[in-house]
């Protein structure tokens, strides 16, 4: 049986892994489409997308359109004689793009569809204080996210991880599951299912800088969450007033410490090696965090050039 003819589409690194194995795998990628050139940095100079370095490096042919209903893009597409498309981490795709594969145009979503569709699900399974996630891969329909289950994998989400950890354990679960996927509509043997949820589905739209400063009258183990679950991108943040100063503080990674206090919300308590606010039902002690124009530090560095005004806190 002959190998299908693949055309992959994706963006950042996560796409990168996924396609990496099919690479490895001697799939036959016949085309690779990716956002176009961006520019970035003070400098302004023109970035590359992941996929599309990883791309050039291998010898694939690589596509940039900046319409996808665009007729020399379609056209071009048309003259792949594409039999199977793959989407991962990429935009929105017209009628005529996902309808054109025999085998059809499938995703990999990082959730166990219903739940959450959208943008940012690796972040909210983590905020919401999810103990189990992992890959789905989809057939493609008009709308985002809803078309019919090919396969799914699961795995545990740790009181430890972050979004960082999870990302690369689900990138590299759902690179396995892709492969799977395509041998099994190569050779007929999956029954796509429709999406179908027990109960409200949660939803894991985007995340924006406003929206992730942390709200300190929360409980300790909601903070602990909204914290881990924005690491390291787009990063959770709050505002230190230490006397006059008033510093933007990036928080990377915290512990809790359930211990009983009577101070008021928000207060920091520093030693020499740690630095801790009062929540409810205990402290959130900062491991790593970074103030402006500073590096990421850990704590205990942090602390070796900062003096802190008595009754400092943040709010």
């Amino acid at each position: 049986m002959s190998k299908p003819r693949i055309v992959f589409m994706g963006t950042p690194d996560f796409a990168v892994a996924i396609l990496d194995k099919l690479v490895k795998n001697d799939c036959n990628i016949v085309g690779v489409i990716t956002a176009p050139d961006k520019p970035a940095g003070r400098g302004r100079k023109l970035h590359e997308s992941a996929v599309k370095l990883y791309a050039v490096e291998h010898g694939l042919k690589v596509m940039q359109p900046t319409n996808l209903k665009d007729p020399n893009f379609i056209k071009e597409l048309e003259g792949l004689l594409p039999e199977l498309q793959i989407v991962v981490a990429f935009r929105m795709l017209p009628k005529v793009v996902w309808s054109m594969p025999t085998l059809g145009t499938f995703n990999l979503h990082a959730s166990l569809l219903p739940q959450y569709r959208g943008a940012a699900p690796i972040n909210w399974a983590i905020i919401n204080g999810e103990t189990e996630t992992g890959v789905t891969t989809f057939f493609i329909d008009d709308k985002i996210d809803t078309g019919a289950i090919l396969l799914q994998r699961k795995t545990n989400i740790s009181e430890e991880d972050t979004a960082g950890t999870l990302h690369d354990k689900l990138m590299y679960l759902g690179a396995d599951l892709v492969l799977e996927t395509i041998h099994q509509l190569q050779n007929k043997a999956i029954v796509p299912s429709k999406q179908q949820g027990d109960g409200p589905l949660k939803e894991a739209h985007k995340i924006h800088k406003e929206t992730c400063e942390i709200d300190w009258k929360q409980d300790i183990a909601t903070i602990y969450n909204f914290i881990r679950g924005l690491s390291p991108y787009p990063t959770a943040w709050t505002t230190m007033y230490n006397g006059e100063d008033e510093l933007f503080l990036k928080i990377y990674a915290a512990k809790m410490d359930l211990e009983p206090h009577q101070l008021k919300l928000g207060t920091l308590v520093a030693t020499k090696n740690e630095l801790k606010v009062a929540v409810k039902g205990g402290f959130i002690n900062l491991l790593e965090i970074q103030l402006p124009g500073k590096r990421k530090m850990t704590t205990k560095e942090v602390l070796n050039g900062l003096k802190l005004a008595k009754n400092t806190y943040v709010g």
